[in-house]
């Protein structure tokens, strides 16, 4: 087993070529990085001036509790997803538009860095000749999580860059953060079905670049 790992980057799950220990590793990986995105807001918004008091739908690192229905429908359909939607109140911001988008950012950053440290496991473990299949997953979810990120579409993180700019009222707001989890879907489902690439030949290329470069 080298560090290149059994399984394409990024992974998608085949319905019509299910293997158990991909599955697994997959699922898992999703739950992680599912965790570690929502941890990553909670964190930076938190340090930035958002502070709850016994915030326990913050820092409780259960990704269960972060799990949000759409966005663990779309890591099935296209191998990234997101968590649950989470609550930042940028009244408590000092500068509430810089630090909105800060607070989204840090989930896929978290998701690198979560990737980074499950290389080094897939390096020392390829080193002792040690199965690392498990971590090279978690590396390639982490990353196709953080690079999908850059889809700019309600609850993806750089659609904070957009939704920033709009009222909390404003009627566009809404219809995104409303619609936009199932037009995201809608679109990875289109491609799976039909074959035809929309956003993936674009995004994938990066994904296996930064995936390479982790293995160095």
């Amino acid at each position: 087993m080298t560090a290149r790992g059994p399984w394409p980057i990024p992974f998608i799950l085949d319905p019509h070529n299910l293997m158990l220990d991909a599955t697994v590793s997959f699922v898992v990986s999703a739950l992680l990085a599912i965790m570690i995105n929502a941890e990553g807001q909670a964190w930076v918004s938190t340090m930035l001036g958002d502070v709850r008091e016994g915030a326990k739908d913050r820092f409780h690192f259960n990704a269960f509790f972060h799990l949000d229905i759409t966005g663990s429908i779309c890591y099935l359909v296209a191998g990234f997803g997101w968590p649950k939607y989470l609550d930042i109140n940028p009244d408590k911001f000092k500068y509430p538009e810089l630090y909105m988008v800060l607070s989204r950012v840090a989930g896929p950053l978290a998701n690198l860095l979560m990737a980074s440290v499950a290389a080094t496991l897939v390096f020392v473990m390829d080193f002792l000749d040690m199965d690392p299949r498990v971590f090279f997953m978690v590396v390639g979810v982490n990353v196709t999580t953080a690079v999908y990120s850059l889809i700019p579409i309600p609850p993806l993180a750089a659609s904070s860059l957009i939704t920033v700019l709009l009222p909390q009222d404003s009627s566009l707001r809404k219809f995104l953060f409303f619609a936009g989890p199932f037009l995201i879907v809608a679109i990875f489902l289109f491609e799976r079905v039909t074959g035809i690439g929309l956003i993936s030949p674009y995004l994938n290329p990066l994904v296996k670049q930064i995936v390479s470069f982790f293995k160095k």
